[in-house]
């Protein structure tokens, strides 16, 4: 579990202090956001698009989304062309 990672101790105490969080919450809270950032940028636009299409948005809107959400990851991937984005959500 991550409290027993030493390394994100100060971080948990710092959610503890700073927000009604409790520990195991804030321990979770910082799991989830690290396997958020973890998340390849294949496994980024695959999702978005799954999450995009069930609102109703078209693959024109989808892929001009996903390609301007792409620079705003935490680590920016490289540029991919339409093609590509089709290629790694149709395979």
């Amino acid at each position: 579990m991550l409290e027993s990672r030493a390394s994100y101790d100060d971080l948990i105490d710092h959610l503890v202090r700073t927000t009604p969080l409790q520990r195991g919450e804030a321990a979770r809270v910082i799991q989830d956001v690290l396997a958020y950032f973890d998340e390849t940028a294949e496994d980024f636009i695959r999702r978005r698009h799954r999450e995009l299409q069930a609102k109703g948005l078209v693959n024109t809107d989808i892929f001009d989304r996903i390609t301007a959400e792409l620079p705003y990851r935490a680590v920016t991937p490289p540029e991919y062309s339409l093609r590509q984005l089709r290629r790694i959500v149709y395979g």
